[in-house]
């Protein structure tokens, strides 16, 4: 049993480090000076170069990028958890004719690409004047079933008789939802919150359609699209800004881990 034990657990530190290999890589691309990126066969270059993550900031007002991707990802999570929660209510609590349905072709919109919605979508967007806008960002992809989906599940895991009682106390339907749902739902919008925030973070076709003017709303993709040019790659910027874009996502996995955990373990494992 000890020898077994031995060997599963080599074998997953092997995958664990397979799977940890391309970002210590980035990290150790990121901390290379110039010359060396792949210039040498080790790993480590001469010197530890901290000035790459500075200079990453000197080469393009990456900082501008952040705050745009954070304020795009930020407001596109807040509308897809209302969005969602109260359509996930609707189609889990309340009783109405063609309900299934409704809630059948809402999951279809599943199986269409995004790149075939990106031209009705863009003409859609021209037609209302939110081309190169923050709006354009935020609300074409903020409505999907997925979140629905997610919540709808949760939503029927929940007894019944919780909402039975609040209504024989006068209790509305918005006040059932506010104030006995969403507390119960946490978990599974910790793991919507996070799914959705790391999609609008790393989106790169859709902000590069929409977007003209890359330096006052460009996002975090579209900022490391400059460090590729004719003047040759900056592949240590480039490592290095990759670093720094992983920090949101990270701070935010680490703020939601208790409801992420939780969520993942309870969300969808149960419907009436």
């Amino acid at each position: 049993m000890r020898a077994r034990s031995v060997i599963s657990h080599v074998l997953l530190a092997g995958v664990a480090l397979a799977f940890l290999y391309p970002l210590i890589f980035a990290v150790a691309t990121a901390l290379k000076p110039p010359g060396e990126t792949f210039g040498s066969a080790s790993l480590v270059g001469s010197s530890l170069r901290w000035q790459n993550f500075s200079d990453v900031f000197a080469y393009v007002p990456f900082q501008r990028y952040i705050l745009n991707g954070v304020l795009v990802a930020g407001a596109g999570t807040v509308v897809v958890l209302c969005a969602s929660a109260l359509s996930a209510y609707a189609f889990a609590a309340l009783r109405w004719r063609g309900r299934d349905g409704v809630f059948l072709l809402f999951l279809a919109t599943l199986m269409v690409p995004q790149e075939v919605l990106v031209v009705p979508m863009f003409l859609l967007m021209q037609a209302f004047g939110w081309v190169d806008s923050y709006q354009s960002l935020i609300f074409p992809w903020a409505f999907t079933a997925f979140g629905t989906f997610l919540l709808r599940q949760f939503f029927r895991s929940v007894p019944g008789e919780l909402r039975e009682a609040a209504r024989i106390d006068s209790a509305g339907e918005l006040r059932i939802f506010v104030r006995i749902m969403l507390p119960l739902a946490r978990p599974a919008l910790g793991v919507l919150a996070v799914f959705t925030f790391i999609t609008y973070w790393n989106s790169f076709l859709w902000p590069l359609i929409m977007i003209n003017d890359v330096t006052a709303r460009g996002t975090v993709p579209l900022g490391l699209q400059l460090f590729f040019g004719q003047n040759g790659n900056q592949w240590h910027l480039v490592m290095a800004a990759s670093i720094i874009s992983i920090l949101p996502t990270l701070l935010l996995l680490i703020a939601l881990q208790k409801h992420l955990v939780k969520g993942i373990a309870t969300a969808g494992l149960a419907g009436r």
